[in-house]
């Protein structure tokens, strides 16, 4: 079976939706054009009778690809089973990596990079937005807490879909709604930026956990978590960079407009390079379409997973496991055997969200209070971000080679310590820049490997049914941090220097302890194996 076969459900409807989509796009662009000589400002102007069909087409035509990515109904009323023949995952599990992993490395990639591209562009556009809608900058500020609040629920409800209808169907889902959302950059009045903002948040936030568990369900074994880990930090890297060139190339000549425009080519690419994200060999067969789930496995392992089922491994895999049929819900990862590991992660996550949206950011504010000069405080996070940069391989080789959830446990506590010895440095009245840089070195570092760690932590650990849910739950709770910092930070708890850091620390604690006392060991075990480990 190629992979043809397995393409699309509905085909003619996906790109038919796809077509509709384009066309709403376009149908934004004569007003803008007519717009040039006034350097693209629309604010204010009516809208069109093409630019509403237009509105009117974007959303059309998601639903309609939508409908397309779905399984058909007659599989999706099927109930899922666990006494199907296993499939041999074991033999694509110890294969080394070849071009058809490589290939899908490097799409993946492309896509977070595009995924983290869209929220981190809002920071490029707020200054010139705010000055064509004559908007303050609080005003503004909306746009980033819109777009995460986006993210938040895209995380979670992409994870469920994923659970539902497949890894690769919600991939390119994100890739649809990045196309639509590119009006944006056509819309005359600020209500409607926040409208789309929230929906390019929900796409953006749900591509990220789907990334990483189609990541985890394809990838060997043996190479399963360096090449996690490394694609959040490659992926994210570039994503700011897309971001930040992006800026630099097109704002001054047309707008911030055009950068929420880029999302139509970008949202494309990812469309177009659909033909290398194959679905995930362990989805299709938990959705019993074994041969398609073989065709992929054989595919991946260059033809060492035989076409004819081994009926003695498959009778000795059969017999080895319980034969509990798996339920799909969110209600599974927070109750019963998942839950100390999901309440750990999640304790992390929110935890995370504080000090990277609320901590991080009145940080340059505090260092002022405690006596370095802005200019100073500016050029002390630049230089330790700087020196932080190399942590990300730090983390890799931990990851990959230790442990991953010591990994994992270590880089929270040392975020944690971090943070009291921030506490120690206002208690104890201490003004020294030197020391100052090692604090802020080490809580830079620190919470760049929790990230790096926490997301594809959660994509290893769950069972095939909900590791997406899962996933896509860790994802979002970050998200609802950086939530829960923003208003934190409006209501003022940051200005606490003290306070905040010791508020902050204690979750941070919890959640290391809850995962050093419950988290499960991924690093070499196949992910069968960690199913097994954690059912015990």
């Amino acid at each position: 079976m190629s992979s043809k076969d397995i393409a699309f459900h509905h085909p003619v409807a996906f790109w038919l939706g796809c077509a509709t989509v384009i066309a709403g796009v376009l149908a934004h662009l004569p007003m803008l054009v007519m717009a040039a000589p006034m350097h693209y400002h629309l604010a204010g102007m009516p809208m069109d009778n093409t630019m509403r069909i237009g509105m009117l087409l974007v959303p059309l035509g998601v639903l309609l690809a939508g409908y397309g990515l779905m399984p058909r109904m007659e599989q999706m009323r099927r109930t899922l089973r666990a006494d199907r023949s296993p499939l041999p995952f074991h033999i694509a599990d110890g294969v080394p990596l070849n071009r058809e992993h490589w290939k899908l490395v490097t799409v993946l990639t492309i896509a977070l990079a595009v995924d983290v591209m869209k929220p981190a562009t809002i920071g490029f556009v707020m200054p010139g937005m705010s000055a064509e809608y004559g908007i303050s900058t609080s005003t503004g500020g909306l746009l980033a807490l819109s777009a995460l609040i986006g993210t938040t629920v895209g995380s979670i409800v992409w994870g469920r879909l994923g659970d539902l209808f497949g890894r690769r169907a919600t991939i390119l889902l994100s890739a649809l709604m990045f196309m639509g959302t590119s009006i944006c950059g056509a819309m005359p009045a600020f209500g409607w930026n926040l409208l789309m903002c929230f929906m390019m948040g929900a796409a953006a936030g749900g591509m990220l956990p789907i990334t990483f568990t189609l990541m985890a369900e394809t990838i060997p074994t043996a190479h399963r978590g360096w090449l996690l880990v490394a694609l959040g930090g490659i992926g994210t890297s570039a994503g700011y960079l897309l971001a930040s060139g992006a800026a630099t190339l097109f704002e001054p000549s047309y707008s911030w407009r055009a950068l929420w425009l880029l999302n139509l080519p970008t949202g494309a690419l990812i469309v177009f390079l659909n033909r290398y994200i194959p679905e995930s060999p362990r989805f299709l067969a938990l959705a019993g379409l074994e041969d398609q789930a073989r065709a992929v496995l054989q595919k991946f392992s260059g033809g060492a997973v035989p076409l004819i089922p081994d009926v003695n491994h498959a009778l000795e895999t059969a017999q080895s496991q319980q034969h509990e049929p798996p339920r799909i819900g969110m209600r599974r990862l927070l109750r019963g055997r998942h839950a100390p590991i999901t309440w750990g992660l999640m304790v992390c996550a929110i935890a995370w969200g504080l000090v990277n949206f609320g901590f991080l950011l009145w940080l340059p504010a505090n260092l002022v209070k405690l006596g370095i000069d802005a200019h100073a405080s500016s050029a002390l996070l630049a230089r330790s971000a700087i020196l932080a940069l190399p942590g990300i391989g730090i983390v890799v080789w931990f990851y990959q080679r230790w442990s991953s959830i010591r990994t994992l446990v270590l880089f929270i506590g040392l975020t944690a310590l971090a943070l009291l010895f921030f506490f120690a440095i206002d208690l104890t009245d201490v003004r020294v820049a030197s020391i100052t840089t090692v604090g802020t070195v080490a809580l830079l570092l620190s919470i760049s490997g929790v990230i790096a760690t926490l997301i594809p932590y959660a994509a290893e650990i769950y069972p095939v049914h909900l590791r997406s849910s899962g996933a896509g739950l860790i994802a979002g709770s970050s998200k609802f941090g950086g939530i829960l910092g923003a208003v934190l930070g409006v209501l003022g708890l940051f200005n606490h220097f003290m306070l905040s850091a010791l508020l902050i620390a204690l979750p941070m604690t919890a959640a290391a302890w809850m995962l050093a006392r419950r988290g499960i060991e991924t690093r070499g075990h196949g992910l069968e194996a960690i199913q097994d480990a954690l059912a015990e």
